[in-house]
């Protein structure tokens, strides 16, 4: 079974690599850019077939290690 978990800033987070890839983007001519968020994805393998337990044990490795829940969201894919 594959897993994916998305973590990025909070909208109230500053995010100062995704506002220095908006103004790159900008100077290489694309326009009408608003805005950026730079995140993280992060794909994992996992054993077994019982996507429920896969998605607790994700969202805890989330909230423990992959992700600081102070600054970031994140999002949990099991397929």
């Amino acid at each position: 079974m594959k897993a994916t978990v998305y973590v990025r800033f909070k909208a109230e987070v500053l995010d100062p690599q995704g506002e220095a890839v908006r103004r790159a983007l900008v100077e290489m001519g694309v326009l009408g850019i608003v805005g950026v968020r730079v995140g993280k994805l992060i794909e994992i393998e996992l054993e077994g077939a019982d996507l429920e337990a896969a998605r607790l044990k994700l969202g805890r490795a989330a909230d423990e290690l992959l992700a600081n829940p102070v600054t970031e969201d994140y999002e949990v894919a099991v397929r």
